[in-house]
């Protein structure tokens, strides 16, 4: 999925939803991003991070 592709994916949603990772633990929210250039011919990519802030 590119950026483009999730920007139009959230486009519709209600703007303060929750934002929650899936993962082997259950959910977690989304606390952040990392964006990380391309390079040798590789295409930039963007890691979404779950909050590990503790319960």
């Amino acid at each position: 999925m590119t950026v483009e592709q999730l920007m139009e994916a959230l486009r519709g949603l209600p703007p303060r939803a929750a934002v929650l990772l899936e993962g082997d633990a259950g959910y977690s929210p989304l606390g952040g991003l990392l964006w990380s250039p391309g390079e040798g011919g590789q295409p930039d990519e963007v890691v979404l991070q779950p909050d590990m802030t503790p319960d």
